[in-house]
């Protein structure tokens, strides 16, 4: 089919920008998991530091370039139209009748793509915005070159939570991924 914008690299009915991400973040999870090595067993401060900064950059400007793809570019729900788990249902459970029926008023429960995109969503939102509040007070709170702190303790679990979360947004992304332009 012929859908509006740059089609994806990937031979599936994604746009080029859904490709590229979907990709990144095979290289993020890795990254940020050896960035987190780095500090935890080797001490490097400073090279943690940088690789932090470093996919803070990328994945604002990625993100920055995905968003102006989905939203004014590739059209994304033409795209994955053609799904199976695209079409809403009648009922899908208890729970999710009663957020989108109930609660929201829909005349029915989205399909999958829909929801796996709202719980991915809850993921990449909560995640944005923990990692720039990590790492602004990081920039902020540790000295330059970087060394253990004062603010350690609260880096660390704030990290730590930051760190799944991106987890949790790369799978549920890729799970979105694969119910919308796969299947």
């Amino acid at each position: 089919m012929d859908y509006p914008g740059i089609d994806g690299f990937l031979g599936t009915r994604a746009s080029l920008m859904l490709d590229v991400v979907f990709v990144a973040m095979f290289a993020i999870v890795p990254t940020l998991a050896w960035s987190i090595w780095l500090v935890k067993y080797r001490r490097n401060y400073l090279l943690h530091k940088r690789i932090q900064v470093g996919l803070m950059l990328v994945l604002g400007v990625a993100v920055g370039l995905f968003e102006i793809d989905v939203r004014f570019v590739s059209g994304w729900r033409e795209r994955a139209e053609p799904s199976p788990y695209f079409a809403s249902t009648a009922s899908a459970g208890p729970v999710w009748d009663a957020i989108f029926v109930n609660l929201l008023g829909r005349p029915a429960t989205p399909g999958w793509v829909f929801r796996s995109l709202l719980i991915h969503l809850v993921f990449a939102v909560s995640t944005s915005v923990l990692w720039v509040c990590v790492g602004v007070r990081a920039l902020r709170r540790f000295p330059d070159p970087p060394e253990p702190g004062p603010h350690s303790p609260s880096h660390l679990r704030w990290g730590r939570i930051a760190a799944w979360d991106m987890v949790l947004t790369a799978c549920t992304g890729w799970i979105f991924y694969w119910l919308a332009f796969v299947a």
